[in-house]
């Protein structure tokens, strides 16, 4: 069988499989994220090979592994300890139903979520008894021998494919709802206020369309309603509001010259290296990139570099750092050239060569 859309499927996933959280005591938690969504994926190989049942299986699992991140997150720093070595060493760990009902009764988070989108989850109920029967082959329709008899087989196809399709988006919207748990970035995000109020964040927003396709747009409102969403909101909503250009260059590394004024009224917004970038930048018309951080960061601007390659080579910044002077070193059909601003090393990639007097200026920046 072939599913409809299974590329769009895969898309969606990565809007929540890269959508990191960045709590220090919640790291594990993105581990599971990106099991989740590969049970989901593996889900529609199987069901596309017609082991439907083992695909039936797949998509609970992707539910019941959502489960676990989140109880392993939603208890004390102790007990998490104690429950996270338990499961690391398949020792006496709570089925999915007990989670569930720890974490309903008990959940610091998870009981004031579950009880704002009580509607979703009630939903949610419904697809995994929908679930459990094909898991437990309830019902001749679960039979192979049944669902691939010459009598069957043509007549039910259709139905059948879009059964499937809609727990593949109903289990794709939990995991996503789930993340949620740990916090409410992919939401806050989305909300242009707090978009700009924000600063480079690990998590991104989940889109408008992936909202209303895997989640629907009244129990996102419920959400915000929760405890979880209404701190951080309050958080943030302290923060000084950055111009498009500002966030720009905190969020993206990415730096419109013919935007300079504005982004430097709000230099008090920007991180040590932002500025550095921002001001080595504007020192000379010749400088398109600058590189931050041995590479991690790149900084892009409006300027067209010479240079056609998109990738680098941390080897070629320690070998122009280690040239004497490290200046105007041929970077394929570009420069590159290295200045050190306290401890660290920035690596700029210029059309032509910096003259002496554009050297002494990106020098004397503080």
């Amino acid at each position: 069988m072939t599913l409809p859309d299974k590329e769009a499927y895969y898309y969606d996933l990565l809007n929540i499989k890269y959508n990191f959280t960045g709590r220090v005591d919640a790291w594990t938690a993105n581990t599971f994220i990106k099991e989740a969504s590969q049970l989901i994926v593996n889900a529609i190989k199987l069901f596309e090979m017609g082991y439907f049942d083992c695909a039936f299986y797949s998509l609970r699992q992707s539910l019941e592994v959502s489960t676990t991140m989140v109880y392993l997150v939603d208890i004390d720093e102790e007990k998490r300890q104690q429950e996270l070595s338990k499961w690391k060493s398949e020792g006496q760990f709570p089925m999915h139903a007990k989670m569930l009902k720890f974490l309903k009764d008990k959940g610091e988070t998870f009981r004031d979520f579950r009880e704002k989108l009580n509607g979703y989850f009630e939903q949610l109920d419904a697809v995994k008894s929908k679930l459990n029967k094909h898991v437990h082959k309830q019902g001749f329709d679960k039979f192979y021998v049944a669902r691939n008899h010459p009598v069957n087989r043509d007549e039910s196809r259709e139905r059948f494919i879009d059964e499937f399709r809609r727990n593949v988006e109903s289990c794709i919207g939990a995991i996503a709802v789930f993340r949620l748990a740990l916090d409410p970035f992919p939401i806050l995000l989305n909300d242009e206020e707090m978009y700009h109020r924000t600063g480079d964040m690990i998590p991104e927003s989940y889109t408008d369309e992936f909202i209303d396709k895997y989640i629907g747009i009244d129990h996102i409102e419920n959400y915000k309603n929760t405890e979880i969403y209404q701190a951080h909101f309050a958080y943030f909503a302290e923060m000084e509001k950055k111009k498009d250009c500002v966030s720009n260059v905190v969020k993206h590394q990415y730096i419109n010259l013919e935007e300079l004024d504005e982004i430097l009224e709000q230099k008090h917004l920007l991180s040590e290296s932002d500025l550095k970038a921002v001001l080595i930048c504007e020192s000379s018309e010749k400088i398109a990139k600058v590189y931050a951080l041995g590479g991690l960061l790149q900084y892009f601007t409006n300027r067209k570099s010479s240079r056609t390659k998109m990738s680098w080579d941390s080897r070629d910044f320690d070998a122009c750092s280690k040239s004497e002077p490290p200046l105007n070193i041929p970077y394929d059909e570009a420069f590159i050239s290295c200045f050190v601003f306290g401890e660290q090393e920035y690596f700029l990639e210029h059309n032509e060569t910096l003259s002496g007097e554009e050297i002494k200026k990106i020098e004397t920046i503080t």
